[in-house]
């Protein structure tokens, strides 16, 4: 695969194929894991990190249904490849910044991932279209075992695993689905929603998780905490409660599309346009315009795009993704004249068939 193809292509979770895919983005899970032999990342020592690695790696080699996935060292990528990573989300912004060995095992599809040396010895990840926590949990358990009968846990039988932050401590498991909620950002709701999932023990978070920004009106719902609970109550808990959170962005929509058909309609056409002819554009201003076109599609407003192609630009419009479609490595302000340049060959108007006799 190679960090150089990863840029042409795009992983399952991006084609909005997925259950509530008008809304779910992607379902991911993740497992923190730790090795019984070796004190935790942050305890470790250089030699220590590379043993960790080395052992992971040839271990999970030896199981020919782990063999198929490919090993990047991310210590030895430049500051460019490993942004890319995160902005796929397929390692954490920690990873990416972490020192010493670290490694990132991805599967073709880009549906799992499994993190080597990052806040924990082991990061396992898995990522589905759309909202389908019961199809990733099952994954991601099958999974976990296969790398449970390689190599030994740090575990404890009354507190479960053990981990280097106390809440993941138990399951080590985080539930999370990244939605996109504009409706309720325009309605300005998004606080009122937020705030009603705190109280339940649920977080949110930016695009690319814990410390980040919300761009095109993307956001990640996940639970708090693991200790005391089981798998089965985590992902039940995001199955009961992340369609409440559906119904509410789609009563908005209802509400834009009845209420303000003419205001949504012109906001809808107005970023459109912007994307097909703006002469330079910022990373933030795309995503945001990008936001209203997706929410256009699904609302039936916009009817010569796939939402598909509007899910592959959230991510290639992103500062690492353009630097490697276009080769671009000058000032900001090429790069915002490289990224109009893009959008326009991507969302030039398809011509009708009654338009071409």
């Amino acid at each position: 695969m190679g960090i150089e193809s990863l840029v042409q292509v795009m992983g399952e979770w991006l084609r909005g194929s997925g259950p509530e895919s008008d809304i779910v983005m992607s379902t991911r899970i993740r497992l923190a894991r730790n090795l019984a032999d070796f004190p935790f990342v942050r305890r470790c020592s250089d030699i220590d990190r590379a043993n960790i690695e080395a052992n992971i790696r040839e271990r999970m080699l030896r199981d020919s249904r782990l063999a198929s996935l490919e090993f990047i060292n991310v210590a030895q990528l430049d500051e460019l490849d490993r942004q890319l990573l995160v902005e796929r989300q397929l390692i954490s912004r920690e990873l990416a910044d972490g020192e010493g060995a670290r490694t990132v095992a991805i599967d073709t599809q880009e549906r799992h991932s499994v993190m080597i040396n990052e806040e924990d010895h082991l990061r396992i990840q898995v990522m589905q279209s759309g909202l389908d926590v019961q199809n990733a949990w099952k994954t991601i358990n099958q999974i976990d075992d296969l790398i449970e009968s390689q190599v030994n846990y740090a575990f404890d039988e009354r507190l479960g695993y053990l981990t280097a932050c106390p809440t993941n401590v138990g399951t080590g498991m985080r539930v999370s689905v990244m939605v996109h909620l504009p409706a309720l950002v325009i309605t300005q709701q998004i606080d009122k929603a937020f705030r009603s999932l705190n109280r339940i023990n649920l977080v949110v978070r930016g695009l690319h998780g814990e410390g980040s920004q919300a761009l095109g009106d993307f956001y990640q719902v996940s639970n708090q905490i693991t200790l005391g609970k089981t798998e089965d109550d985590l992902v039940r808990r995001v199955c009961e409660v992340v369609p409440v959170l559906l119904n509410y962005e789609r009563k908005a929509r209802d509400f834009l599309l009845n209420e303000n058909h003419h205001d949504l309609f012109d906001q809808v056409s107005r970023a459109y346009g912007t994307l097909q002819n703006a002469q330079q554009i910022s990373s933030e201003e795309a995503m945001h315009l990008l936001s209203r076109v997706r929410m256009g599609i699904n609302l039936g407003l916009i009817d010569d795009l796939e939402i598909a192609t509007v899910n592959k630009l959230f991510v290639q419009m992103q500062p690492a993704h353009l630097q490697k479609l276009t080769r671009t490595i000058e000032s900001t302000s090429q790069r915002n004249i490289e990224r109009a340049n893009y959008l326009h060959m991507q969302l030039k108007p398809r011509r009708k068939a009654s338009d071409k006799n």
